[in-house]
């Protein structure tokens, strides 16, 4: 074993006991983090590891980090010491897959951003625990680094075995609910290029309807958001110098792909299958069929549905929104407080109510809103401009934005995705069941 791998298990072992002996508000921060993290999946010890791991480098206690207190704890640590603990700032969470097993440890790569790693067990005893991972298994753990080309496995690390590609694009969709903040987390140009995807889409969605708040019936907002999907895929085409004009056909050959494949992924995105039949039949070059972008039942069938679009939050439907601001708006609210109350609790605890559209409506209506959540939450001290983000914080909202699913993903994903499709739809033709499967980030 290294000199460098032993040092660096021994330092954090000791990072690892200063924490979990600690008092007072480091003690409080750990639990405060560990609970605000147990909601969003299984937490086995493995999983509970992995927070206790996340928590040494990203945890805080005032201004200062956890790392920060351990080394001003550690006045006796040589300079080298200090700078190894501090570059465990670069650690980060990931969904692996094993791409070589070395004597020493395994080049690793990063499926969310394709970027490789060679990564080894800073003891003896993990890595003899490793020796049965297998060359492409994929593994669930945080990695930190020792040198400029070397990491350690800096928790636990959760094998999932050999995934094929539709278990393995579900693998990432789940990774990418359950670690938002991790996504590009080693390739922050791919996190801000697909911030400026949102931004994009956004400014497409001033562009077609004229504002950032659209109501109308929802079986009409489905067509017009088909319309306006149709108009961004074109737009995509021109920019990628593809011709609209040729057939499905040709443009299939030209892909190297089958008309099967991509019948199978457009079928599964929503395309009406005799269309795409006539059009790869048709000896007459015609234009590409945009899928077909629904919305979900229940809100095609909203008597009114608002459609709110922002830079950073994204794309939002909202069936009651109407309702709420149509409350807010009059005098006698209180006439119907069973009603109110009922609303006001559902846009509470629905998590698809960020709080974008909180802040929206307090800007807009900031003493009727203010009133309302005293009477229905029997806080009769409630500031709206003091305390509307604790009280959002409450219910689980975050107050920053996640990236939202209308964002772009890498090329390397999309093509997993749609490869993923075709050999789920190849499945379902052979079986009777023709339900549909989410597959990982779902657009």
């Amino acid at each position: 074993m290294d000199a460098i791998l032993e040092r660096s298990h021994e330092l954090k072992q000791a990072l690892i006991e200063f924490v979990l002996e600690a008092e007072g508000e480091l003690a409080q921060s750990l639990e405060a983090y560990a609970a605000a993290q147990s909601h969003r999946e299984r937490q086995d010890i493995a999983q509970r590891d992995l927070i206790i791991d996340t928590f040494l480098t990203e945890g805080k206690i005032g201004d200062k980090n956890v790392l920060d207190l351990f080394l001003e704890s550690q006045p006796e640590l040589s300079e080298n010491d200090r700078n190894l603990v501090s570059s465990w700032r670069c650690s980060f969470i990931g969904l692996f897959a094993t791409l070589q097993v070395l004597p020493d440890g395994f080049e690793l790569m990063n499926w969310l951003t394709a970027k490789h790693y060679i990564v080894k067990p800073n003891n003896l005893l993990t890595l003899q625990e490793m020796k049965r991972f297998k060359e492409g298994e994929i593994l669930l753990t945080r990695i930190a680094p020792v040198t400029d080309n070397v990491w350690m496995f800096s928790g636990p690390c959760i094998p999932m075995g050999r995934l094929g590609k539709p278990k393995l694009a579900v693998a990432i969709g789940n990774f990418k609910e359950n670690y938002k903040k991790s996504l590009y987390s080693d390739a922050p140009e791919l996190l801000e290029l697909a911030w400026q995807s949102v931004e994009q889409y956004h400014q497409d969605f001033l562009g077609f309807f004229g504002s950032d708040e659209v109501v109308m019936p929802g079986y009409q907002m489905n067509k017009k958001i088909e319309e306006f999907q149709e108009v961004l895929t074109k737009k995509r085409l021109a920019a990628a110098g593809i011709d609209e004009n040729k057939s499905l056909s040709q443009i299939a050959a030209e892909a190297g792909v089958t008309q099967e494949e991509m019948k199978a992924a457009a079928e599964e995105s929503g395309a009406d299958s005799k269309a795409i039949a006539q059009m790869f039949d048709s000896k007459n070059p015609t234009r590409m069929v945009t899928p077909k972008v629904e919305l979900p039942a229940n809100l095609k069938k909203a008597e009114q549905l608002t459609a709110l679009t922002h830079p950073r939050w994204g794309q939002m439907f909202l069936p009651a929104y109407s309702r709420f601001k149509a409350m807010l708006e009059v005098e006698d609210w209180q006439n119907n407080i069973e009603n109110t109350e009922k609303l006001v609790c559902q846009y509470l605890e629905d998590s698809t109510i960020n709080a974008f559209i909180w802040h929206r409506l307090a800007e807009t209506y900031p003493a009727q809103m203010e009133k309302l959540l005293k009477t229905v939450l029997q806080r009769p001290e409630l500031k709206i401009d003091r305390d509307l983000d604790a009280l959002l914080q409450e219910y689980n909202k975050p107050i920053e934005p996640d990236l939202p699913e209308i964002a772009s993903v890498p090329v390397h994903l999309h093509n997993l995705f749609q490869e993923a499709l075709v050999e789920v739809n190849k499945s379902k033709s052979k079986g009777k069941g023709k339900k549909k499967i989410g597959i990982g980030f779902q657009k």
